[in-house]
């Protein structure tokens, strides 16, 4: 049996977020809506459906709101067993590379030719340096992609994303693809507190990662990042770094292991 089944009370995991993750979901039609997808996970939960990640709000775990640098906006969670984290686009090391990761890496290799190194497919050493790797959508149903898309996780996650547009910060958004790009609209509704550089390029899915107009293949988008960044100040983020992130960060949500109390996100 896989071990990132979802399991219990999505309200439970909202209640052991940090502080400033929780107020971004306080407001009544979030809390609503946070109450209408339990109600719908309860129920599919019940007629035996098998439904990923185990942390929906790992992202969140990661880093606080304020710490983001980095936005990087995927679909929905991974729909096979053992892959989906709850950090969009990674999976545990022991997973085969997934094939929008691997043309991830490929632009990696392609930027940074005499730096890059095989990559781990686990991308927590990104989130921990400040990337906030969040799927529009935080559940999915074994085998079914795009199973809980309409379930109103949207109505979540740009409440999510305008909490950190809020943060004085400056950030890059990358918005890979149509579903991505639309989360741009966002920028009007929410006018953001610092400077917010946004990048666009097709999604890296083989599907479309060279088509055009704007191939991912050849987009630069890593090290335009950290240009940019660096010109406000920032620090870039260290895309090659493959070292095993140790400890935990963020709230403590559930899924413990055991009486220890400890977490288990060693691989994961």
């Amino acid at each position: 049996m896989a071990d990132n089944l979802f399991q219990g009370s999505l309200i439970e995991h909202v209640g052991a977020l940090a502080p400033g993750w929780r107020r971004a979901l306080e407001a009544e039609p979030v809390n609503r809506t946070l109450h209408t997808i339990d109600e719908f996970l309860q129920k599919r939960l019940q007629a035996g459906a098998t439904i990923f990640p185990a942390r929906p709000f790992r992202m969140l775990d990661e880093v606080a709101p304020e710490d983001v640098k980095v936005v990087l906006i995927g679909q929905d969670p991974y729909h096979g067993p053992g892959q989906a984290q709850g950090l969009a686009f990674s999976v545990p090391d022991d997973c085969r590379t997934p094939p929008s990761l691997r043309n991830m890496f490929a632009e990696l290799a392609r930027e940074y030719p005499g730096q890059y190194q095989a990559q781990r497919n686990s991308l927590l050493r990104w989130a921990r340096q400040g990337v906030l790797l969040m799927n529009t959508a935080l559940t999915v149903e074994a085998h079914r992609a795009g199973s809980h898309s309409r379930c109103g996780w949207t109505t979540v996650t740009d409440a999510i994303l305008s909490s950190v547009l809020s943060q004085p910060r400056p950030k890059v958004l990358l918005l890979w693809g149509a579903h991505a790009q639309a989360r741009q609209s966002l920028l009007h509704t929410y006018p953001p507190s610092g400077p917010v550089l946004v990048l666009q390029s097709n999604h890296p899915s083989p599907l479309s990662a060279t088509r055009p107009p704007r191939p991912f293949v050849g987009c630069g988008h890593f090290s335009e990042a950290n240009r940019w960044l660096e010109e406000k100040g920032e620090t870039g983020i260290d895309w090659l770094n493959n070292d095993l992130p140790t400890g935990t960060q963020g709230g403590a949500s559930p899924g413990r292991d055991g009486a220890s109390g400890k977490r288990q996100d060693v691989l994961w």
